[in-house]
């Protein structure tokens, strides 16, 4: 019986725990099998997989942010060449559009809330690989702005219109497949706060993903129930998919416990995953 968890963010996006703190949690929690899987960079992954146990399975995952076609939505690619020079531009291309999305988001909270960041907030900031609005409202959170983050980004950033910084879900799927990764939908029937589809919203988008040429679905993942799960298992094994699962852990960043991988807390075997990449570190 192994414990997995394939979708994991560290402080190198927006997470709140550094890699190390990532990995002795992992060892704390019991897992066996896990996948880091920033936002739109890889520099979480590689951290990581330097500090990994000999008795732990890991593999390098990425969360791009992407558009396909008319479906927003999450890609994860896992065990990619980090070393791809394709990969490598498409990353470079993504610090450039959440650069653009982290001024207009500066210049909002300026003309529409009379909200000037300070030097320091903005140093910090603009240091970080992958900024999202979890780090905006970490600082408002700090000033006393907003109770929490989930309540400061509602308030102070939902009204901002960022325009189109996510990745051409093609272009972003076709990559990590060149790159060696095998690519999955993350969270295909919606994340984190977000409403989730019906079987009837949802069947003609993953019409578009599979045509994109996506692999795998996230099946099981912290927000959805076990007949959401059922039907996802369902439309996997239809259109010949692969089945993975993952908590979205952020640490204090969100109230996602750390291998969880359904809203009841149902204990999920790695055999119930069929990632080629995967295996059983226990029974090696």
């Amino acid at each position: 019986m192994a414990k997995f968890d394939l979708h994991l963010h560290t402080s190198n996006s927006d997470g709140s725990d550094t890699a190390k703190e990532l990995v002795s949690k992992i060892i704390e929690e019991g897992i066996d099998i896990f996948s880091v899987t920033d936002h739109d960079t890889t520099e979480g992954a590689l951290e990581t997989s330097k500090i990994v146990p000999k008795d732990k399975k890991f593999i390098l995952g990425v969360e791009l942010t992407c558009k396909t076609d008319d479906v927003k939505c999450h890609i994860l690619g896992y065990g990619y060449n980090p070393n791809d020079d394709g990969l490598y531009k498409l990353i470079d291309k993504g610090k450039i559009l959440r650069r653009q999305k982290l001024e207009t988001r500066i210049e909002y909270l300026k003309k529409v809330w009379n909200i000037y960041l300070t030097q320091e907030e903005l140093d910090w900031l603009y240091s970080r690989n992958s900024v999202v609005k979890t780090h905006f409202a970490n600082i408002l959170v700090s000033r006393g702005l907003a109770e929490d983050n989930v309540s400061a980004m509602a308030k102070y950033l939902d009204g901002c219109k960022t325009g189109n910084t996510r990745f051409d879900g093609r272009e972003a799927i076709s990559t990590l497949k060149n790159a060696g990764a095998i690519v999955v939908w993350a969270h295909p029937l919606g994340g984190e706060g977000e409403k989730h589809d019906t079987k009837e919203e949802f069947l003609p988008k993953l019409e578009t993903m599979t045509d994109a040429g996506i692999q795998g679905l996230e099946c099981y993942y912290s927000r959805y129930n076990m007949e959401e799960i059922s039907f996802l298992i369902e439309c996997a094994n239809k259109y010949n998919l692969y089945i993975t699962g993952g908590s979205d852990w952020h640490g204090t960043n969100k109230t996602v416990p750390l291998g969880r991988l359904n809203c009841k807390n149902i204990f999920i075997d790695s055999s119930k995953i069929n990632l080629p990449i995967i295996s059983n570190p226990l029974a090696e």
